[in-house]
């Protein structure tokens, strides 16, 4: 018999939705380019900019500031490039970047190693906006970038956008970017009214297919290059032809989570309880980290003490659960998270990091499943101690 199997590593990526994969099915059949004038190129462009308003939608902005690429990192990787700009500033001369970045901004900028300052965390993993503020001062009269997520993809912690861009405009000339890959579909994000002047996502967090993302840019914000050069797609911001099924794929996947993102947020915002709850019973030692701030509502990161994540992840796997440590960017590879680190978290404790990420498809079942894998693991560890669970 088939064994029956928790999937719990949503941030890793999401299934796609039913209704999701059958969208990207109609799409296949569309033969046109989207770029084509005749007929099966305009019935190509219609759906391309159907899905387009959806995206936009979903993040609070409107259908012309977004632009498709190929996923969060790209999308990252071109608003960091360096040809970020307001129109009618110069280009900016550096680049202010929180401790607890995923790898597609502290490791996916184009600045120069010396023009790249990094902004401590606290140790709930919110960022200090006294050492932003400080930094924004001490660069009066630069053109700064201040690159800042949403949500970590690790611990869940959301950080206080309207802060950022509070003080970025109180420096005059600050853009802010922020990589909001993890909380789209999640909770609630209004682009427009919190200010930004970049955002950028991707599809496969929110069930829609891999490959797809999306960078939206404020009204006055543009890249003075494009990141992919060519044919001129993309209103010349992003170059060649659009993945139409993946691009409709994420369109009705951005619908689907707009319509339900309260009722959603409610409902895994109470599994994500249940399994903390369950955690802290089965082993009372157990650290949640973020536990101070602000998390999404789907996200439970912690440790115990002694207990070693790849060892653990093995036992979970084979008990037909599947988490993760942090971050599933690092080609398949278990490594200290820099979001513990930034956070002081020691590096013992670290080591013992698990994620656990539910989503649309999680049921109480999953967290039971979780729970009575995760309480063999606990007592494998206390007898290995010699005390009892």
């Amino acid at each position: 018999m088939e064994q029956v199997r928790a999937y719990l590593d949503h941030n890793a990526t999401a299934p796609v939705r039913p209704a999701v994969a059958e969208a990207v099915a109609r799409a296949l059949a569309l033969p046109g380019n989207p770029s084509s004038v005749h007929a099966e190129g305009r019935a190509a462009r219609a759906a391309l900019e159907a899905a387009r308003g959806q995206v936009a939608a979903l993040v609070g902005a409107r259908p012309a500031q977004a632009v498709f690429t190929s996923g969060g990192t790209e999308a990252a990787n071109a608003a960091l490039s360096g040809a970020l700009r307001r129109r009618g500033w110069p280009a900016p001369t550096r680049l202010l970047v929180s401790a607890s970045e995923h790898p597609c901004v502290a490791a996916g900028h184009r600045y120069p190693a010396d023009a790249v300052e990094i902004l401590p965390v606290d140790a709930a993993g919110l960022l200090d906006l006294d050492a932003l503020a400080a930094r924004l001062a001490a660069l009066a009269g630069e053109t700064v970038v201040i690159s800042v997520h949403a949500a970590n993809n690790e611990t869940g912690v959301i950080q206080p956008l309207g802060e950022v861009v509070a003080r970025a405009r109180a420096h005059g000339r600050a853009l802010v970017h922020s990589d909001a890959v993890q909380a789209v579909g999640k909770i609630p994000l209004d682009f427009a009214g919190l200010g930004l002047d970049a955002l950028t996502l991707s599809g496969h967090k929110f069930a829609a297919p891999k490959g797809v993302g999306a960078l939206v840019l404020a009204d006055d914000v543009t890249l003075a290059e494009a990141f992919v050069r060519g044919g001129g797609q993309e209103k010349r911001q992003r170059c060649g032809t659009e993945s139409l099924p993946s691009v409709v794929g994420m369109g009705e996947a951005a619908r689907i989570a707009a319509d339900s993102l309260a009722a959603e947020a409610g409902r895994l915002a109470a599994l994500r309880d249940r399994a903390e709850a369950g955690v802290m019973a089965l082993a009372p030692d157990a650290v949640v980290f973020g536990a101070g701030a602000p998390r999404l509502p789907n996200t439970l990161s912690f440790a115990v003490p002694g207990l070693d994540a790849p060892a653990a992840l093995i036992a979970l796997d084979l008990a037909g659960v599947a988490v993760s440590s942090g971050s599933a960017c690092s080609s398949g590879k278990v490594a200290r998270s820099a979001t513990l680190a930034a956070m002081g978290v020691p590096s013992a404790l670290a080591g013992g990091a698990l994620r656990v990420s539910l989503g649309w498809n999680t049921v109480e079942e999953d967290v039971s499943r979780l729970l009575h894998a995760f309480e063999r693991v606990v007592t494998s560890l206390y007898e290995r101690q010699g005390r009892a669970a």
